[in-house]
Parts: structure tokens; sequence; C-alpha cells
């Protein structure tokens, strides 16, 4: 089989069989057509001739090249892509080896969150205070990712339906489609509330009817390109002067939950990770936090 029916019948298997994400799918379209790109320039157009040394040597290339090199932890995603393509070939029988078995990936540094103070949630938060339509849906916007920990495509991604479920609750759905269950907390929802009764039901008479949530004032759906920019004109409102992204409420949510001493298996279920050692992170940093406010505060600490 040539790699570009391959390529085609791997990437219809991770969208219909897999049920992957859309944007989950598009990243992997990408890394393997880079993938192909490189095989073909080297007259490689079947599967069969790929070896263990040529899908070395691409990943070697791919952090080496002059132009854009890839980072390990791109690296490390790029290769994922390939070996899930490769152990697909496999288990299709179209290929007897798969030459990517025993090819790790190159170690990651360990990246701490990103999380923000208290303090600067608070004045970040009160950055959309108004009376304004626009204001109005930030604030509730901005109050719910911080409320829920949710992802930015799980927060645009809500419908009326999923919090109108059960008053102070919430419905997200998350990676592979999971779905939980997660509280609101008050000012979240009455912010929610508020942009409910006043705001949303002018947006939607603007446009077509849906069942989205947060809308524009158009009355389409909220992206997570908008989403960044409100995050982003908040934080200039704000004087905040450092980087912020809607990972920055998801962070911070976990970080200041396990500070305030919620139990870590808790706020896995409340993030929606797989593995509590994803979750685990977030001790780290509390720990750095109360290490640094020891050393600062006790007199014999140093």
């Amino acid at each position: 089989m040539n790699l570009q029916q391959a390529r085609d019948n791997y990437l219809r298997y991770v969208q219909i069989e897999r049920g992957l994400s859309v944007n989950t799918v598009a990243a992997y379209t990408r890394d393997i057509d880079a993938y192909l790109l490189w095989l073909i320039e080297r007259d490689i157009t079947e599967a069969q001739q790929i070896t263990l040394q040529i899908v070395s040597e691409y990943v070697q290339w791919l952090a080496t090249r002059t132009e854009s090199p890839l980072t390990a932890s791109s690296q490390s995603r790029t290769l994922s892509s390939i070996k899930g393509f490769h152990k697909f070939l496999v288990e299709e029988a179209l290929l007897e080896h798969n030459v990517t078995a025993d090819l790790n990936p190159p170690k990651l540094p360990k990246r701490l969150p990103k999380a923000i103070s208290v303090e600067q949630m608070s004045a970040l938060l009160a950055a959309t205070d108004g009376e304004e339509e626009i204001r109005v849906r930030d604030k509730a916007l901005l109050e719910l990712l911080y409320a829920t920990g949710a992802r930015i495509s799980e927060a645009v991604n809500l419908n009326v339906d999923d919090v109108t479920m059960n008053e102070g609750m919430i419905r997200l759905r998350g990676k592979g489609g999971k779905q939980r269950i997660v509280p609101v907390g008050s000012y979240a929802q009455a912010a929610l509330d508020a942009y409910l009764v006043r705001v949303r039901p002018v947006f939607s008479a603007r446009g077509k009817s849906t069942p989205a949530l947060f809308l524009g004032p158009r009355g389409a759906r909220v992206s997570r390109q908008m989403a960044w920019l409100i995050i982003r004109e908040a934080g200039e409102r704000a004087q905040l002067d450092i980087e912020l992204s809607p990972h920055t409420f998801r962070h911070s949510f976990a970080t200041h939950l396990l500070a305030g001493g919620a139990d870590v298996r808790v706020v896995q279920e409340l993030l929606g990770h797989a593995s509590v050692s994803t979750t685990q992170i977030y001790t780290l940093v509390t720990a750095d936090t109360l290490r640094e406010t020891y050393i600062t505060a006790h007199p014999r600490a140093r």
C-alpha cells in the first residue's frame, strides 16, 4: 500500500472509529502530512520501505532543522502521531512489524503549570465589571472558567441546557466526549444568571437559533479565538503585566483548590484528568509556595 492510501485510512480511523475531536484529528493530520512529505522527498513511497533508522532520522531532523526546530514537547507529540500511524498499519495487516515500537520520545523537562495569585485573579475578574452587554457576557465566561477549571473548548462548547439542568451545577464535555458534573460557585452563578436574563436573549435574537451558552453580539457561538481576546483584554484593563491564557484559569483553579486543602483526587475529578498523576503536578506548585513562604517568614529558615 502506498503512503497516501495508508494516511487516508489512518485519519479516517481516528476520526470515525476512535471518535477523536476535530482539533486532535487536525493535529494528527498535520503531523502525518509533514512526515510523509519528508519521506517522499527521499523517494520513500511505500510503507514497507520505512525502517527504524529512517524514523529516527526524521525525529532528529525535526530537532535540528534550520527553520523552526521543534522543542522536546513538540517532538514528543509528533512522534506519538507517527507511532500511532505505524501501530495502525500493523493492526490492519498492512505492515508486518511496527518499526517505531521501541522508539522513545525525548525526555521532557518538568514544567510547572502557570497559575496566578488569588489577588491577581480577583483583579482580572473585576476588570469585567460593568453594565454593558459585552462586559456582562465576559464576566460570566471568566467567572465560569475560574469556578469550574473548564478547558476553554469545554466552556465555549457549552449549551444553555448544560447549566440549567441543576442549580449550582454544570455539565462539561471533556476529551473523548467524556462528561462530568462540576459545581459552580455563587459568584459564577450570579454572573451567569445576569448574562442569561439580560444579555443572551438580546444576542440570540440577532442571529440564527442556537443552543450555545456564550454568544457574540451577532448571535453566533463564541469561538476559542474570541475567548482568548476576551481574556487578553481583561488582563490589559486589570494592568496585569503577566502572560495570560485560558489555561491560566484552569491552572489557577487547581492550584488554589489544593492550597486551600482540597484532596488531590477531588481536584482530579473536577478537572477531568484520566490519571491522578497529571493532577499531582499541581501539588508541586503549592509545595513551592509553602517553601517560599517558610523561608521568608521563619526566623531560622536561613
